[in-house]
């Protein structure tokens, strides 16, 4: 049964959609069955991949609402073993909509318990908020990877990400853990990058993956070719840094199914 994996942090520009593209390709270049859910509206993962959203019926949004199931969604990409559902922007009004539905935070669980056996991994790049949609998002998945860029102000609204994981956990998702946080935008030369790592570490402790994704030119290019920097430029650090991302994640998941 695939795990699924929430990309959040509500403050924008922090690396949330780059991360979900690139560890997504990265899981399925190393063999894993993977599904993106792009679930904000912006929808720049599904463009980000190459998808031509004007060519597409069938969305995340369908899904909430309930006009569609997440098979009807599916969609394949130009990575190998990476599939999507896409987004678009009248997600924003799944909000509105969705008021008014039974069971609300849970739609988006009810529809990936249908798709779940078919992979390996299922990652949902959350929008930017900490509205109704990201509370489904949080309540369908088993853990969350929140990025933070290594810049000031890094740990600002972290604090109410973690109340809303907090209270979704007591509420609706009991089972919700921190995957982990990871450090984004990150420049080994300045000086104010090296201590937000640390006191990124000092606060989250064994909480922070190893891997940090360094600031990387060809990382920022990819989406505008509609390509994952391991399609773009296998040889680049950004790329680098993700397949170790997706590896250091399969170790972990590896270590504590042997232990079960």
């Amino acid at each position: 049964m695939g795990l699924v994996i929430a990309i959040a942090n509500q403050k924008g520009g922090v690396g949330k959609t780059t991360t979900a593209i690139n560890l997504a390709a990265s899981l399925a270049t190393l063999g894993k069955k993977v599904l993106l859910i792009d679930a904000d509206p912006q929808a720049n993962s599904s463009s980000g991949l190459g998808i031509d959203l004007k060519e597409v019926d069938t969305t995340i949004y369908d899904c909430l609402i309930g006009n569609a199931t997440a098979t009807d969604a599916l969609q394949q990409t130009c990575v190998e073993r990476l599939d999507i559902i896409t987004s678009r922007i009248d997600l924003v009004g799944a909000e509105l909509e969705l008021q008014n539905i039974e069971n609300r935070d849970s739609m988006l669980r009810k529809q990936i318990r249908a798709i779940r056996n078919l992979y390996d991994y299922i990652l949902i790049d959350c929008s930017p908020s900490l509205g109704l949609i990201t509370v489904n998002c949080l309540t369908a998945a088993d853990s969350v990877i929140i990025p933070v860029q290594a810049e000031y102000f890094a740990l600002e609204g972290i604090s109410k990400l973690l109340n809303t994981i907090k209270i979704i956990k007591t509420k609706l998702n009991p089972k919700l853990q921190i995957e982990g946080f990871l450090l984004t935008m990150y420049d080994a030369r300045l000086r104010l990058a090296n201590q937000i790592y640390e006191e990124v570490k000092r606060h989250f402790q064994k909480l922070v993956f190893d891997t940090v994704i360094q600031r990387n030119i060809r990382l920022s290019e990819a989406p505008s070719y509609g390509l994952p920097a391991l399609l773009y430029s296998p040889d680049s650090k950004g790329s680098a840094n993700y397949m170790m991302l997706a590896r250091e994640i399969l170790a972990k998941h590896h270590d504590s199914d042997n232990k079960n």
